[in-house]
């Protein structure tokens, strides 16, 4: 069963020539055949995951995390039917994306903390931005936004873990700063994301997950709106993740093999 890495395409895609000097440290220790071994697994697997959940396959949304990834092992991803990306930083975006003209399908996610100084050249960059963590930022994306002349789909990443290196907002803050998102006409608010605590029995993070669908629903009804994105689970718990409800998951590893240390 085939799972659907990308039913549509992004409203208004902000793209521009140019890029940066960079380099990429991931050993991408599959080749074309072990990334295809490699996708039709995980496709496997998030089709059942999915069918647990009482839902089809087409429902959850392959998010490709390149992270260091060479262009060439995303091209040969996106050959394969990926057709979302994620990148972590916009410099890596920038850098990458001479090399990548060719995949005119593909949606780019930027799933990493943004910092307001680099909102310009991230509207220009990706077509989505799914870390969206203050009111500040979200003022920042409106005024580029609205001077481009675009809309921007957007999640909002909330923090549910303790660490004080995770980012999003607080879960109690999470109502005011999606009221104020909805009152800016440039800025399209789909969903939620977050990223638990690594554990190494994904069955540790569950809650995290079922504790983002609840706040979710909560706040789909106060808004009197759905909301209907909902970003969570990574290489080693997306199954878990799919089973509380995700629609989009975030895979690296995976797809791609570990990172050079």
């Amino acid at each position: 069963m085939s799972v659907s890495v990308s039913t549509a395409a992004s409203t208004g895609k902000h793209r521009r020539s140019g890029s940066i000097a960079g380099c990429y440290n991931r050993a991408v220790s599959s080749t074309a055949s072990t990334l295809a071994v490699s996708l039709e697994s995980v496709r496997t697997r998030i089709a059942a995951a999915a069918h647990r959940s009482g839902r089809p396959a087409a429902s959850v949304t392959l998010v490709a995390v390149t992270k260091t990834v060479p262009p060439e092992a995303i091209r040969e991803a996106y050959r394969l039917g990926v057709r979302h990306f994620g990148e972590n930083r916009v410099q890596e975006r920038e850098a990458k994306r001479p090399a990548l003209g060719e995949l005119r399908e593909a949606v780019w996610h930027m799933i990493g903390h943004l910092q307001r100084n680099k909102v310009r050249r991230a509207i220009e960059l990706f077509d989505r931005l799914d870390s969206l963590d203050s009111l500040q930022l979200a003022e920042k994306l409106e005024a580029v936004a609205a001077e481009r002349g675009v809309r921007i789909p957007v999640l909002i990443e909330v923090r549910l873990a303790p660490e004080e290196t995770k980012a999003g907002i607080e879960p109690e803050a999470l109502p005011a700063l999606a009221a104020h998102v909805l009152r800016l006409p440039h800025l399209e608010l789909d969903g939620l994301m977050t990223v638990p605590p690594f554990c190494p029995d994904p069955e540790q993070v569950r809650p995290y997950f079922r504790r983002l669908r609840e706040l979710r629903d909560r706040l789909a009804a106060q808004l009197g709106r759905p909301l209907p994105r909902l970003s969570m689970g990574m290489s080693h718990d997306f199954e878990v993740a799919i089973e509380e409800g995700a629609t989009e998951i975030r895979l690296g590893t995976a797809l791609f093999g570990l990172r050079q240390p």
